[in-house]
């Protein structure tokens, strides 16, 4: 990775970060990036929290449908009922952080 101001990471950015320091190759680098990403993903989507230690845990949260306003009117708008990933950083991370 390069040493310019970075506003994102990206999964390419990882790749490349396992690719230098690990020294696998960069085919692998992209599938270990790939798969542990999906993993992350296929874990929440079945309702598990996902623990990283020294980093946090998503989870999924269940909203429940409720009232709200449109910003452009301010007319009341009914907010529909869904499911959203929420992340609580570790004791560890809010330290450095």
């Amino acid at each position: 990775m390069n040493n310019k101001s970075i506003t994102s990471i990206t999964r390419s950015d990882f790749a490349d970060m396992i690719n230098s320091q690990v020294g696998l190759s960069k085919a692998e680098s992209y599938s270990m990036t790939d798969l542990i990403f999906s993993e992350i993903a296929d874990s929440l989507i079945r309702g598990e929290e996902v623990k990283i230690s020294g980093f946090g845990t998503f989870k999924i949260l269940n909203k429940r449908e409720r009232m709200g306003r449109n910003p452009k009117t301010g007319e009341p708008a009914v907010i529909s009922a869904r499911r959203t990933v929420s992340f609580h950083p570790s004791a560890k991370l809010k330290k450095k952080v």
